[in-house]
């Protein structure tokens, strides 16, 4: 049973060896920024779309302050020429305007918490994709016209590290100064 195992690791590792050649890291990236944009697109449309019903809500509920001041100067009439009726009807629409404002404020909340959570999302999200920019143009800038990586290859990283002479020169007279001045 251990050597199935062991058999079966090693043809593992060489499939995700083999998928691993296959793909194209610079298409790879070039994919996520696509998507990142598109993610970018909606989630800018739902942030329209929610400070959309944002105002609508508060015009909504300015609307209604508005009739719940008539209803109170209506009332104060209804009181004066003592018609309970009609008082008691008007506090009824009283009511259910309060109720239907409360609503409203509980909807204008609910919406501005998740408007602040999809502008906060955005921004990370404009982030990464700012990040996954200049992560392609750092592999388009390495990558050598023969169409092979050379994230492949370490050698870019021996040239990346080689200290030339003149900078060991300059490091060592700033070197010899700092101590001579100490």
């Amino acid at each position: 049973m251990a050597l199935i195992n062991r058999i079966s690791r090693l043809f593992q590792a060489d499939f995700h060896a083999v998928l691993d050649q296959i793909e194209e890291p610079e298409q790879l990236l070039k994919q996520a920024i696509r998507e990142m944009e598109d993610d970018l697109v909606e989630t800018e449309q739902r942030i329209r779309v929610c400070a959309h019903d944002q105002e609508a809500l508060a015009t909504r509920n300015s609307e209604i302050d508005s009739k719940l001041s008539e209803i109170d100067e209506e009332l104060d009439l209804c009181f004066e020429s003592e018609k309970d009726d009609l008082a008691k009807g008007l506090i009824r629409k009283k009511l259910e305007a309060a109720r239907l404002s409360k609503q409203l404020s509980a909807k204008h909340s609910a919406s501005e918490k998740y408007l602040t959570e999809q502008r906060v999302m955005l921004d990370e999200n404009r982030a990464t994709l700012e990040g996954l920019r200049q992560k392609a143009e750092l592999f388009a800038q390495r990558a050598p016209a023969g169409g092979t990586s050379e994230f492949d290859d370490i050698a870019w990283m021996a040239r990346e590290l080689r200290v030339g002479d003149d900078e060991v020169e300059v490091a060592y007279l700033r070197e010899k100064n700092a101590r001579s001045q100490s």
